[in-house]
């Protein structure tokens, strides 16, 4: 599976866990969705590595199966392939995500959407060359799109009100495997950790040391070499996820324009605005995922004033003359949550 979030972009967060008392931190890494993932947690009990660590294996296993788009037989594409507009049992998880991605659609004024799956393929995403599609071409491909033919039967089922639709979860898959492997930990009595996807990450508790658990955005530059544009202070009594979508790795440049992965639902193209990097922090890591999208599909303006809207922790990046511009969301701005520096 990968959930390495092409159609929204890469993200870019780092862990700094640095700390007088490392050693009580346990940690462990691997491989999944695509990418890697890194959990540190500590406890006051005798769980370890090496009992935690096959559970959270058993999980991913779990949520490949149910929303990878490249496992034909996962239940997201299982549901695709059904090309009829019959109501269809997808689990309370799917559902869960998509009655998110159809709040976050309707507040993006139609920005944002699952379903848009056929013009990322179309203008050639997927792969490794860029394909710029004929203005009827992309007009086809807005008729098979749209976020108001995927219908909420009940909290297990959804039902297509076109049957060539298809749904892509990966712009609020990741966010939603960080919450579930949280969970996890939580079940397991852990309630000092910080579990990191990808980039993608939440935080509860605090270090050994009550110092409260510190994670770097990523300078949002296209190339290999990963620097620092800020590091965050995290809430140590509240659970809180820090999810980013960026324009700055997955594009392609031909004949001298540069072309986004970022599609915008509304005109079947790629955004052109100067917007690189949107980070959003959130209780709710789906809830996050889905806007940190959002708003970069969006743009800086309307953007920042969606974020103002909703009350979202948003910090925006754009790039303009060489220079990386910051600007954060009213409720970031007041926010005594968060230490920026």
């Amino acid at each position: 599976m990968n959930f390495s979030k092409l159609l929204p972009g890469v993200l870019g967060i780092l862990i700094m866990s640095a700390c007088s008392k490392e050693a009580t931190i346990q940690k462990f890494d691997g491989q999944a969705q695509g990418t890697t993932y890194h959990i540190s947690f500590w406890s006051t009990s005798n769980l370890g590595t090496q009992q935690i660590k096959p559970l959270v294996e058993q999980d991913f296993a779990a949520i490949d199966k149910l929303l990878s788009n490249y496992r034909k037989d996962s239940t997201i594409e299982t549901f695709n392939s059904q090309e009829n507009s019959e109501s269809q049992k997808v689990g309370a998880e799917i559902v869960s995500l998509v009655k998110i991605a159809a709040t976050v659609h309707q507040a993006s004024a139609g920005c944002y959407d699952l379903t848009i799956k056929p013009l990322f393929d179309l203008w050639g995403f997927r792969g490794e060359s860029l394909n710029i599609p004929e203005a009827s071409a992309i007009q086809k491909g807005l008729s098979q799109i749209g976020m108001h033919k995927l219908e909420i039967v009940d909290n297990t089922h959804l039902r297509k009100q076109q049957a060539d639709l298809k749904t892509d979860l990966s712009s609020i898959a990741q966010g939603y495997s960080v919450e579930r492997i949280s969970k996890l930990l939580e079940q397991q009595g852990i309630e000092n950790y910080l579990v990191e996807i990808g980039g993608e990450l939440k935080t509860l508790g605090h270090k050994p040391n009550s110092e409260a658990w510190r994670i770097a955005i990523e300078k949002p530059l296209p190339d290999t070499k990963q620097t620092i544009q800020k590091v965050i202070s995290l809430p140590k009594d509240n659970p809180m996820a820090v999810m980013t979508s960026g324009t700055y790795r997955h594009y392609f440049d031909k004949d001298g324009k540069v072309y986004s992965h970022i599609l915008d639902a509304r005109t079947g193209r790629p955004v052109e605005h100067n917007l690189v990097s949107v980070t959003v922090m959130h209780a709710n890591p789906s809830v996050a995922d889905a806007w940190s999208t959002a708003l970069l599909c969006l743009g800086p303006d309307a953007g920042l004033k969606a974020a103002n809207e909703q009350k979202l922790n948003a910090l925006f990046i754009v790039q303009q003359n060489g220079e990386l511009i910051e600007s954060r969301s009213e409720a970031l701005q007041n926010s005594n949550e968060f230490i920026i520096r």
